[in-house]
């Protein structure tokens, strides 16, 4: 592991301990306190948060196989969107902040995460 990977790493391994906490919270705890509405929100951000999560981390692998121009952009662009898109989302269900703006800033970057992925691809010279 490079070392200037490290903290995303981290960001990885508490991603995904947040995504799964949160998901067990909105099968069991969470339809006792809202509606179905709000819980259909969480689960829809812990879904998008689990496959970000899960492409990070196969991102990091691949640098540590070849490292590529580009490919800290990809994850900042999907750190920034899982916060933005998933936070917003959770922070709308479980604390009754409307933070709707939010939630489509996150998917732009999200979606930008990955045509920036497609450029780290088609611009490799290998």
């Amino acid at each position: 592991m490079q070392q200037a990977d490290k903290g995303w790493w981290c960001w990885v391994a508490l991603s995904g301990a947040a995504m799964v906490a949160l998901g067990a919270y909105a099968a069991h705890g969470l339809p006792a306190r809202a509606s179905s509405d709000m819980v259909a929100a969480v689960e829809t951000g812990v879904r998008y948060q689990a496959w970000h999560t899960l492409a990070m981390l196969a991102l990091l692998v691949w640098r540590t196989q070849r490292a590529r121009a580009g490919q800290r952009l990809v994850l900042a662009l999907w750190l920034i969107g899982t916060l933005a898109f998933s936070g917003s989302l959770y922070a709308m269900a479980l604390l009754g902040l409307n933070l709707g703006i939010v939630t489509p800033i996150g998917g732009v970057a999200l979606i930008g995460g990955w045509l920036s992925l497609l450029l780290v691809v088609v611009l490799a010279r290998d």
